[in-house]
């Protein structure tokens, strides 16, 4: 049995992922580039088999009760009038802001954590994995699971280069910390240009909001690692904007150290395992942030792995064929993100104009409710695995 598992990647699919390994018996250490836990990020929603997952990891109280209370998103014209609503409540679903769902799965979670460290080499066989760390020494491990985000490390060792797996969809974003006062509470209000939003996200239960930007525009060549440089791109970008409060979310923003940017993408791979290599989350499958799904879909990844690792006795040959024939089906339905971006940022000032009528129409809810009953209808209960011996 392959009992020594190393994760790389302390975000919520490697976290999760370490958990339920644990609890299954195994013996889980996980390596984390940053020096400590990332406590900033978005909304994220629990919602279907996710909020399974997490009422049986004891997380669901702690989760509703700092759950971010939005009521729904708000357009509003150049002059901050309000154009439109969207009413994205869901009494099935639960959204918290990415940090919080960190925080919890951590205190769930009693593993080992490498922080400030990262994968370096990779060199397996039929026995194990030997793994090379940029700064602690070399050990082994029976497998070795990639949690590290769309741009995997772990990926890039293992399976080959970022292009061969990643699709560009057509926009960048960026969040940041921002005044609350300039945006209404429990809403999420965003200003429109062609091609370009600028909003802010107010949730009831948290005093800090939160900028957000994002345009179209084709791939761009920049390190995914150099804040100062996704300050640059965004600045550039929407700097010539004086409209709305743009120009004070933006200064508000670029002094975020934590400030975060990245391209609107999705990863496609044929496999999520080669050999004694797996991946989970979105360095397997990333629907993109207009998905909604990320939080749902590392969960259940995770609990599905494990979970097959165990009921499999920790043979990962059996256990990885499984894993993804019974997660891929939900991954592919997350990835079709339907009309999301097409809303948040319309091509063309018609477009735009178009959106704002659809969404006084009652057509956005009831596509909503038809989806939930679609949900409940065709879900199929979790199972129950059980620890190895």
């Amino acid at each position: 049995m392959d009992e020594r598992i190393l994760i790389s990647g302390a975000g919520i699919a490697g976290l999760a992922l370490a958990h339920w390994l644990a609890r299954l018996g195994f013996r889980p250490t996980v390596v984390e580039r940053a020096p400590r836990l990332r406590a900033g990020g978005n909304g994220v929603d629990l919602r279907g088999d996710a909020v399974e997952v997490a009422a049986r990891m004891g997380i669901m109280p702690q989760a509703r009760a700092l759950a971010t209370d939005v009521h729904g998103m708000k357009f509003v014209d150049a002059g901050g009038r309000p154009v439109a609503r969207v009413d994205t409540r869901d009494p099935g679903s639960v959204e918290i802001m990415r940090g919080d769902l960190v925080a919890l799965l951590r205190e769930a979670t009693d593993v080992e954590i490498m922080f400030g460290d990262a994968i370096s080499g990779l060199d397996q066989d039929e026995h194990g994995v030997r793994v090379a760390f940029e700064h602690a020494p070399a050990r082994a491990f029976g497998l070795v699971v990639g949690a590290d985000g769309m741009h995997s490390h772990v990926r890039r060792l293992a399976f080959g280069p970022e292009e061969e797996f990643v699709r560009h969809k057509d926009h960048y974003f960026a969040f940041a910390d921002a005044d609350a006062a300039l945006g209404e509470d429990r809403w999420v209000t965003m200003f429109n240009t062609p091609g370009r939003m600028a909003g802010i996200y107010r949730s009831g239960n948290h005093a800090q909001a939160k900028a957000y930007f994002i345009f179209r525009s084709a791939p761009l060549d920049h390190d995914h690692r150099d804040v100062a440089e996704h300050k640059r791109l965004v600045s550039r970008t929407f700097g010539d904007e004086t409209s709305w409060r743009t120009r004070e979310l933006l200064d508000s923003a670029l002094a975020d150290p934590d400030f975060y940017f990245d391209a609107l993408g999705q990863v496609h791979m044929d496999s999520w395992s080669k050999g004694r290599v797996v991946l989970v989350g979105d360095a397997a499958w990333c629907a993109s942030p207009a998905s909604g799904a990320g939080a749902e879909l590392a969960l259940v990844g995770a609990y599905r792995l494990a979970g097959e690792l165990a009921a499999a006795g920790g043979d990962h040959r059996v256990a990885f064929a499984r894993y993804e024939a019974v997660h891929r089906p939900l991954v592919a339905r997350k990835q079709r993100i339907g009309p999301n971006v097409r809303l948040m940022v319309p091509r063309t000032e018609g477009g735009r104009c178009v959106r704002d009528t659809l969404v006084r129409l009652p057509l956005l809810k009831a596509m909503g409710a038809v989806e939930r009953r679609l949900r409940t209808r065709t879900a199929r209960p979790l199972p129950d695995y059980s620890p190895v011996r």
